[in-house]
C-alpha cells in the first residue's frame, strides 16, 4: 500500500480541512477518512486535553527533587509506557503492534516486552487464536497491552457481504470479552482493506481502524536480521509498526528493534497512547 502523508494544518484553508481527514482512494475504488495520530491529538477535545494535563502534572508530582520517580527508578523517558504517563505531543512516539496471533510464539514476545518494560498493541485473529489461546489473551491484557481485532478468520471485509464482515468482526467482539471482560475498540482490516461500508460497520460496533506506517514483510522471511534493518528503516516519529508474532522469525527481531528504537530516542507505545488526549473514533480509519 503506498504511504500518503496527512495534508499540512497551516498554509490553506482547504490544508486545514484536510488535516484532520482525508480521502484514500486504493484500487480506484474503495474510498474512506483517514486521521493522522498528530492530526487526532491536535483535534482531541478540550475536556479530554485538560483531563490528560491534570494526570500528567498529577504523576509528574510524584517524582522527587532528585529527578527520580516515587518509586526510585530514573525519571527519564522509558523505552515504553503504560496509560496515560506518555505524551506524544511532546514524546517522540511509535507504536508497536502484532497481528494475526495469539501463537505459540506469543509468551515468548511478552517475556520480552515485559523485561523491556514496553506495552504494544495486539490484533488478534478468533479462529484457531483467541479460541484455541485464552491463556495468552488473558496474559496479554493482565500485563498491560492494548487488546483489539483483527476478524475471526482474515477475511477480506470489502469481499464479502456486509453481514458476513459484521460477523468477522464480532466474533472476536464477543470472545475477547468473554475471556478478559473487555471489549475491543480498535481493529486492523486484513491486507489494511477497507471502505465506506466496512467504516460504517466498525462504527456500529464501536470499533476504529488502524493501519500501519511500517511493515516488515516478516511473512516473507524468517530472517530477524532483516526484519530489524527493514523496521528500523521505515520508522519515523508518529509510525505504526506493523509485526505478526505468528512467524518464527519475528520475535527473536523484537529486542534488537527495541534497543535501537530506544537508542534513536522514541519512546514505543500502544496505539490508543500514541492517540491521547483523542480517544479512538469508532469508524475512522487511523494511518500516519
Amino acid at each position: 500500500m503506498p504511504k500518503q502523508k496527512s495534508a499540512a494544518r497551516s498554509t490553506s484553508i482547504a490544508e486545514l480541512l484536510a488535516a484532520t481527514t482525508l480521502v484514500l482512494t486504493l484500487g480506484g475504488c474503495a474510498t474512506y477518512d483517514v486521521t493522522a495520530p498528530a492530526d487526532a491529538r491536535a483535534d482531541a477535545p478540550a475536556a479530554d486535553v485538560k483531563a490528560k494535563d491534570a494526570r500528567l502534572a498529577s504523576a509528574g508530582n510524584k517524582k522527587t527533587a532528585d529527578g527520580k520517580n516515587a518509586d526510585g527508578k530514573n525519571g527519564s523517558a522509558p523505552a515504553g509506557g503504560k496509560g496515560d504517563d506518555v505524551d506524544c505531543r511532546t514524546a517522540k512516539c511509535v507504536a508497536l503492534t502484532f497481528d494475526a496471533g495469539p501463537s505459540e510464539h506469543t509468551n515468548r514476545l511478552l517475556d520480552i516486552l515485559k523485561k523491556e518494560k514496553v506495552h504494544a498493541t495486539f490484533f488478534m485473529l478468533g479462529q484457531n487464536h483467541v479460541e484455541k489461546r485464552p491463556a495468552e489473551v488473558k496474559r496479554i491484557d493482565a500485563e498491560g497491552h492494548e487488546l483489539a481485532n483483527h476478524t475471526w478468520s482474515h477475511q477480506i471485509l470489502t469481499d464479502i457481504a456486509p453481514g458476513e464482515a459484521k460477523r468477522e468482526l464480532s466474533r472476536v467482539q464477543d470472545a475477547v470479552r468473554k475471556i478478559t471482560g473487555k471489549t475491543p475498540k480498535l481493529m486492523r482490516p486484513p491486507q489494511g482493506r477497507t471502505d465506506e461500508e466496512v467504516s460504517e460497520i466498525s462504527k456500529n460496533l464501536g470499533l476504529a481502524q488502524v493501519l500501519w506506517s511500517v511493515t516488515a514483510k516478516d511473512y516473507q522471511t524468517n530472517d530477524p536480521a532483516l526484519i530489524t534493518k527493514r523496521v528500523l528503516d521505515q520508522t519515523e516519529r508518529d509510525g505504526i509498526i506493523l509485526l505478526h508474532d505468528i512467524y518464527k522469525g519475528t520475535v527473536p527481531a523484537v529486542p534488537g528493534i527495541l534497543k535501537e528504537l530506544k537508542k534513536r530516542g522514541y519512546t514505543v507505545v500502544t496505539v490508543s497512547q500514541l492517540l491521547s488526549p483523542a480517544k479512538p473514533e469508532p469508524g475512522m480509519v487511523y494511518r500516519p
